[in-house]
């Protein structure tokens, strides 16, 4: 049982007043259409209740062989995969879904959201192989990095994300097989497997991205009642 005390809006009706009064209606108006969805069942969507922090102090290296501080991407949302360029089809297919949840976002995407592909055999991912495998399947926009460094920088990494670089009996090189969607606060907020659909995540980012403003605060907080 809820024993706040019931929150009025004052009765002076001037254009503030007003403004908020909407604000406040729209936004409770979000929350109900947020509980109704979340009604049904998400394929693919994993939120994480403990929000570890993804973005050591690591400086990679990207496809045209530019330092990219992972500390720097904070304040956008950035939505991650783990990928290498041997690999037979499905870092592929990862890759063209990301590629359709950056149409979903709009050609702005860099001005909204980043987008982080991380190889996971930098032994043998330089910055030259990534740029020809992001250019190969049509990814090489701006806001989108293909990262590479040492071995212990990647690993360093993905412990953040609670997955890690290993291969099988015969070799080659496990898939990381899924997305994952930091805050711009370099928190990771949800996960998403590759059957999520696109436009689910693009929504997500673009909310991850209003959260630092008064509706987004606002939203946040509606939703945890």
């Amino acid at each position: 049982m809820d024993h706040r005390k019931p929150w009025r809006l004052p009765i002076q009706r001037d254009s503030r007043t007003i403004a908020w009064a909407f604000l406040v209606i729209s936004a409770m108006t979000a929350l109900v259409i947020s509980a109704c969805n979340r009604n049904t069942q998400q394929s693919g969507v994993y939120p994480v209740t403990f929000r570890a922090s993804c973005l050591p102090n690591v400086t990679l290296t990207d496809q045209h062989g530019q330092a990219v501080a992972l500390a720097s991407l904070k304040g956008k949302p950035a939505l991650f995969d783990f990928i290498y360029t041997s690999c037979p089809g499905p870092c592929q297919l990862l890759t063209q879904h990301m590629k359709l949840i950056a149409n979903q976002l709009g050609p702005d995407l860099r001005q909204r959201v980043v987008f982080v592909s991380v190889t996971v055999n930098p032994e043998h991912d330089r910055p030259s192989r990534l740029l020809d495998y992001a250019r190969a399947l049509d990814a090489n926009v701006k806001g989108w990095y293909f990262l590479t460094g040492s071995p212990a920088q990647i690993d360093e990494l993905m412990q953040g994300f609670h997955v890690g670089r290993s291969r099988d009996i015969n070799g080659e090189i496990n898939h990381v097989l899924g997305f994952f969607l930091v805050g711009p606060d370099g928190h990771e907020m949800v996960d998403y497997s590759q059957s999520v659909d696109p436009s689910k995540v693009a929504r997500d980012a673009e909310e991850a991205g209003t959260s630092n403003s008064v509706m987004g605060r606002l939203l946040a907080n509606l939703r945890q009642l």
